[in-house]
């Protein structure tokens, strides 16, 4: 069976049916056996999927000023997130994987930020899309923040003097790390937890203020609350019940 390495400069041609017939059975008898390589194949062609379809939406109109600052800043925080010790390896090629949803989200959403900007299951489904993308980064590089290295970053970052909330440790909550987002209006503060083991996201957008209500979006529940003339959405992979108590947890505690 060929390597990874042997395979990456053919994906894309094999995408694209530009190769020998005999190099495509090749790569399929890889792709049977590798699993990394089977996504990236499975994410690259939604891509191009997507792109075909938007084609004379793109033609016409050009991505707004707020996606290509999210792509360039996307961009520029995997490539400075990966050890070099990781870069050429199969694992490195996990980067781009990461972000292909915010890509897919991104490619299917140029035009309609105009219209639907204030968008509350929009907003959720970006959100969303961040937290799978953060978690599938931490997971790659195992990377963590202490309590203060967090704070400092909230502060600095967004003028939010939080404190990270000891009482969550009682309840199940361990800290990940924290990390500055995008989304259609702007940056977001993005605090980063595991529950039992489970990635929870909490969100905080500053200047903004959304009704509470809870969202079901891409297999997640988001519940949303507002004060303090900001915004936050907890995003977990749980049941719902589950998911509105540890937000009715963190609520209090954010105070």
């Amino acid at each position: 069976m060929s390597d990874c390495t042997s395979i990456d400069p053919l994906v894309t041609p094999y995408i694209d049916e530009e190769i020998a017939a005999d190099e495509r059975q090749r790569i399929e008898a890889h792709l049977r056996a590798c699993p990394p390589c089977y996504s990236r194949v499975v994410a690259e062609r939604a891509v191009r999927r997507l792109i075909a379809a938007r084609r004379p939406a793109l033609d016409a109109e050009r991505a707004s000023p707020v996606l290509r600052a999210k792509c360039a800043g996307l961009k520029a925080c995997a490539i400075s997130q990966v050890p070099a010790g990781l870069m050429g390896s199969w694992r490195s090629r996990l980067v781009p994987l990461a972000l292909a949803a915010t890509l897919v989200f991104g490619v299917g959403g140029v035009g309609l930020y105009q219209a639907t900007d204030r968008s509350t299951r929009l907003m959720a489904a970006e959100l969303t899309a961040d937290h799978l993308k953060c978690f599938t980064m931490n997971g790659l590089l195992h990377t963590h923040d202490e309590p203060a290295v967090v704070q400092s970053a909230m502060l600095s970052g967004f003028g939010w003097r939080m404190h990270v909330p000891a009482q969550l440790e009682r309840i199940g909550f361990e800290l990940v790390g924290s990390r500055p987002c995008f989304y259609g209006q702007g940056k977001v503060a993005h605090l980063m937890y595991r529950h039992d083991g489970k990635p929870v996201s909490i969100f905080m957008l500053p200047n903004s203020m959304h009704a509470a209500q809870v969202v079901d979006v891409m297999g997640h529940e988001a519940v949303i609350w507002s004060g303090g003339g900001r915004t936050f959405v907890l995003i977990a992979r749980e049941p719902r019940a589950e998911v509105e108590r540890m937000a009715s947890t963190v609520q209090a505690a954010l105070r």
